[in-house]
């Protein structure tokens, strides 16, 4: 059997840092990366033969376990009569009829291939409806690698946002302003140093990129009052709480509507999709009924509408919501016992089925809070997790997801795992 260290000394020699995205080389944890070869319900196994009880479920989107049987059914079936067309299937319409249905905010959709592709598609759309350039995103929210979003705030949070990565021009950057989550004050001085420029706020409702940060209260109404008064488009990103924290996700389960929406994930059962929608009016501002212009071979593609439909009428079906809460809930009061007996300063947030335990005392609720938290304990602890067959995300910056495979013995054994590694510190 090929281990893990020999696959990654094969992976670099054609694949940059040996991974297809960052997050997943564990350098943050400075620990050697793992190669999976299986999963199946609430573990996956490495390439070295070990099984895992997992918390990071493919970054969020498998709420219903690896290898679901329904899902999986779904996608043989649908590969059976083609994997890709580059034409209308029905079932396209099936799956968007059942998002319009679900996701308050949304009266029409367009299926599209990631959530980066979703972000950037609502950008556009917001800024060729409003004819204005600039948007205003926050601090630690993460939209996917769209140059838009690749800014931070420079000096301050009031400022022009610089780019954080080569390749995204300046000029790019200075079209988004950067303010600071559950902070009203700063989005609404942004509104005011640059009146009628703004074309769109985009937020994660629930924060899910700088570790699970939930908005406070007011927070989510004060952007909903604060764009309509400026005319601005308010975005909500839900490609990580979109069908997680509830049947309608944040929207629903906050109670605001914002005017257009972002989704991955979870509506492709697993596999590479996206979507973006919102008011009909909005959307239809989009070609080929309108002058805003995005396209893709392979939106709507066969196999993933296949597996997202199965998603979505089993949630439906099973309604799993509450139980996932009291497990979620069960396991951050847990950790939390075990943080304050070993004398170990913690801080966790959690919103549904979606937690955080950022080594620091708290409380975190925004960005510059986040990364006062201990990294280096955190990397300790994974190591220990790890050692003990636990796969959690491998940075503290990431959320902590929990499956309707997940059982009660699966809680009990992270528990049991936590108290081991809160005594090593």
């Amino acid at each position: 059997m090929t281990t893990s260290k020999e696959l990654f000394a094969r992976a670099i020699q054609s694949i940059p840092g040996g991974v297809n995205s960052p997050v997943r080389a564990f350098k943050s944890v400075n620990s050697d990366l793992l190669f999976i070869r299986k999963a199946s319900g609430s573990r996956i196994y490495d390439c070295d033969g070990a099984g895992y009880i997992d918390l990071v479920m493919s970054w969020g989107p498998l709420i219903l376990g690896h290898a679901h049987p329904v899902i999986v059914n779904a996608v043989c079936k649908a590969a059976e009569s083609g994997t890709s067309f580059g034409a209308p299937t029905e079932k396209e319409i099936e799956l968007a009829e059942m998002i319009c249905s679900m996701v308050p905010g949304i009266e029409k959709v367009r299926l599209v291939n990631s959530g980066t592709e979703a972000t950037m598609s609502a950008v556009r759309l917001a800024r060729g409806v409003t004819g204005r350039d600039k948007i205003i995103k926050f601090e630690g929210c993460y939209h996917g690698h769209g140059d838009s979003f690749l800014v931070k705030a420079g000096s301050g949070a009031l400022t022009f946002g610089e780019p954080t990565s080569p390749g995204v021009t300046k000029g790019t950057a200075q079209d988004t302003l950067v303010a600071a989550y559950n902070d009203l004050q700063s989005v609404q001085a942004l509104f005011d140093r640059h009146p009628d420029e703004i074309a769109c706020v985009i937020v994660e409702p629930v924060a899910g990129n700088m570790g699970v940060i939930v908005p406070d209260d007011g927070f989510l109404p004060g952007l909903r009052r604060i764009t309509e008064d400026n005319g601005a488009l308010l975005v909500f990103d839900e490609v990580i709480s979109g069908f997680r924290i509830s049947p309608g996700g944040a929207q629903e389960y906050y109670s605001v509507t914002p005017d257009l929406t972002t989704l991955g994930k979870i509506i492709g059962g697993g596999l590479p999709v996206g979507a973006y929608g919102g008011k009909a009016s909005i959307m239809d501002c989009l070609a080929p009924d309108g002058p805003v212009y995005q396209a893709g071979t392979l939106s709507g593609n066969p196999l993933a509408v296949a597996a997202g439909i199965a998603m979505l009428d089993t949630l439906k079906k099973e309604n799993p919501y509450a139980s996932l809460e009291i497990k979620s809930q069960k396991l951050a009061d847990g950790l939390r016992n075990i943080a304050r007996n070993a004398g170990v300063d913690v801080c966790i947030n959690a919103v549904a089925s979606m937690m955080c335990m950022f080594f620091t005392k708290g409380p975190v609720r925004s960005y510059e809070n986040a990364v006062k938290a201990d990294t280096g304990r955190f990397a300790r602890y994974h190591k220990k997790m790890l050692d003990q067959g636990i796969y959690c995300a491998p940075s503290q910056f990431e959320a902590s997801f929990i499956s309707t495979a997940h059982s009660g013995s699966d809680l009990d054994a992270i528990l049991s795992a936590a108290r081991k590694a809160m005594n090593y510190f």
